[in-house]
């Protein structure tokens, strides 16, 4: 099964790390990135750029609103990501666990599936089907 570990980080602390506080971090995270691919459990990672850099895109009743970063209403940023292949979900927590970001940052562990479930029990092949057929339109 795939697990995403999200790395929840205070965009504010990030901001203000220190430079040799942050290379140390990121040596660290590194160095854990290695030895998930050396273990042959990563599928893919990378972190992000502050969200100083990013963009909210939504559409409201067909009318599209951009909000450029960074987002102060925003308590936590996304500051990276783990893909991970793990056989059951405590796996995941304790490689979670093993995370040096979890030192200075929340680790968000979920696992890899359907965002919408219907009661026939199929619902992502039940979706797809409707969408390839026509069936399935977006409102």
């Amino acid at each position: 099964m795939a697990y995403m570990l999200l790395i929840l980080e205070a965009g504010e602390k990030r901001r203000s790390r220190p430079t040799e506080e942050g290379r140390l971090a990121y040596a660290r995270m590194l160095g854990f990135t290695e030895n998930l691919k050396a273990r042959g459990v990563l599928k893919a990672s990378d972190a992000l750029r502050s969200d100083a850099e990013g963009v909210r895109l939504e559409v409201r009743r067909g009318k599209r609103t951009i909000v450029d970063g960074p987002f102060a209403e925003s308590k936590e940023i996304v500051g990276g990501f783990f893909l991970i292949d793990c056989q059951t979900k405590e796996q995941a927590i304790a490689i979670a666990n093993e995370c040096p970001a979890a030192e200075w940052a929340t680790v968000e562990v979920r696992e890899v599936g359907v965002c919408f479930d219907d009661s026939d029990g199929s619902p992502d092949q039940k979706i797809r089907a409707d969408v390839d057929s026509g069936d399935l339109r977006s409102t």
